[in-house]
């Protein structure tokens, strides 16, 4: 072997052992942000604007004047403008003081007033409902005559639709466990409940909200497009004993019409999904989860479509790795969200939407994909930049389909917002009682996340709605949807 083979494998060896420093130097940093830091995964490549300083600015970063070899630091400070207080809503009922000066103000005039507006709070009441049925004898002894009672959400129970519809929103909305309402009704009104009552009642909820939770399904389904997702929550299992069992919640999501829609399955194997879609037909925007692509090779009317964040994600977890190729890669995704912005500014149609991707996103998919193609033959393959470019490389198909197709969102992120909640209820409740309960939880989440998605106030539709479905007609049940449903169909 000639000197020159031997400088060649050493300087061979030499390359594969700095990437495996560079490897080992970015997990322990990794490791070290997990335990103290925290994760964020903004990316600002820019250089500071012009007279925008830093808190970490060096004095020889500062603008300078010489005069008479006399260095003097100048700048200008402005005053930052105060966008002042917001206006009160003007719904909001007023409460009325007049506060009259304590001199004398006979024969005086009156030339004005001084108006000054503050918010004061009257605690929520419960209020005991008494409906009184007067009995009536009828002649002749025939018997008595008795109004019937009203259709209630729950046969003989004692919760009006109201209380009902504040238990659920207390829960699934602002986080609240059973067991804290259950303290705050005690502390402030003095009633006592048993947490196995609110159970029930969430049920009695959930059976009379599943033929909506059934019409918003098929409407999913019919839209053409949809994202899905999936999240864990833990599940009580009475077959393990002292153990939680890991069930999912599989997220689908149609910016087409809104609608958001949670299926809990007791695992992540393709069997759930492959049920919902088994007759979908349309685009499915997803992650790099294995699972959908075995779905859509069993049903060939389903393209799936990338998602620009999950990608993304890959490389940001590159940064501390690799810098200077991993920023490469983000400031080419960034210029992408750029160029998407202005579409989105400019209400432009799916059309025009597709044209534009075309003229401007496909060069920068090529300027990519020629860089991964010279990265893939020298980056460790174990390496975060490693498992990014075989990411990207998997689901290069999948993000074409974007660019082609102007009516997809570049990402996923509208689908992980509806999941949001999802997850900030684990943090409070922690886990389902059992796989019923989670199948209930599933229908909930679903109501009031597309309530969210239509900005629809949970409280009032969730009040209507369970007021009106004891007595709705199955042809009429589309008007109770959050797609279709309006403050103005209220009742009182």
């Amino acid at each position: 072997m000639n000197k020159d083979t031997i400088i060649g494998e050493l300087k061979e060896e030499n390359t594969v052992l700095k990437e495996q420093v560079v490897y080992h130097k970015a997990q322990h940093e990794r490791l070290m942000k997990l335990i103290l830091g925290f994760k964020s995964e903004r990316f600002v490549p820019q250089a500071p604007l012009l007279n925008q300083p830093t808190l970490f600015d060096s004095p020889e970063d500062e603008p300078v004047s010489e005069q008479n070899n006399k260095v003097t630091v100048s700048y200008e400070r402005k005053r930052r403008k105060h966008n002042g207080r917001n206006k009160l809503p003007e719904h909001l009922p007023v409460e009325e003081v007049t506060i009259e000066p304590v001199e004398d103000t006979a024969g005086l005039k009156k030339i004005g007033e001084e108006i000054t507006e503050t918010l004061k709070y009257t605690p929520a009441s419960l209020v005991k409902k008494r409906t009184i049925r007067p009995k009536y004898a009828k002649a002749n002894s025939e018997g008595v005559l008795i109004a019937p009672l009203p259709e209630r959400p729950i046969n003989k129970g004692i919760a009006e639709a109201s209380l009902l519809a504040h238990i659920l929103v207390n829960k699934f909305v602002d986080h609240l466990p059973f067991y804290r309402q259950i303290q705050i009704f005690n502390r402030e009104y003095g009633w006592e409940v048993n947490k196995s009552t609110l159970n029930d009642w969430m049920a009695a909820c959930t059976k009379l909200l599943e033929p909506l939770y059934e019409k918003m399904l098929e409407q999913i389904l019919s839209s053409g497009y949809l994202q899905a997702d999936e999240s864990p929550i833990k599940v009580l299992d009475s077959a393990k004993k002292g153990k939680a069992h890991q069930g999912y919640m599989w997220v689908y999501y149609t910016p087409v019409h809104k609608i958001v829609i949670l299926n809990y399955r007791k695992g992540r194997g393709q069997h759930g999904p492959k049920e919902i879609l088994k007759n979908y037909q349309g685009f499915l925007q997803v992650d790099g989860y294995t699972v959908y692509d075995k779905i859509a090779k069993l049903n060939p009317s389903i393209e799936l479509a990338g998602c620009m964040a999950h990608v993304r994600r890959k490389y940001f977890d590159a940064k501390d790795e690799h810098p200077e190729r991993a920023k490469f890669v983000l400031g080419l995704i960034r210029d992408m969200y750029l160029q998407e912005r202005e579409l989105k500014q400019a209400n432009s149609t799916p059309e025009e939407k597709t044209a534009y991707r075309k003229k401007h996103l496909k060069p920068i998919m090529s300027k990519w994909w020629t860089w991964m193609e010279a990265q893939s033959t020298i980056v460790l393959p174990k390496s975060k930049l490693g498992k990014a470019l075989t990411y990207t490389i998997n689901q290069w198909h999948k993000i074409q389909v974007i660019v082609d197709n102007g009516s997809l969102e570049l990402d996923n992120n509208l689908i992980e917002n509806s999941i949001r909640p999802l997850a900030l209820g684990r943090k409070n409740y922690l886990f389902a009682g059992s796989h019923s309960g989670a199948e209930r939880i599933a229908i909930m989440y679903s109501m009031l996340a597309t309530c969210k998605k239509n900005d629809v106030n949970p409280f009032l539709w969730l009040k209507d709605v369970l007021t009106r479905l004891p007595n709705q007609s199955i042809q009429n049940l589309d008007e109770l949807l959050p797609t279709n449903w309006t403050e103005s169909n209220n009742v009182p």
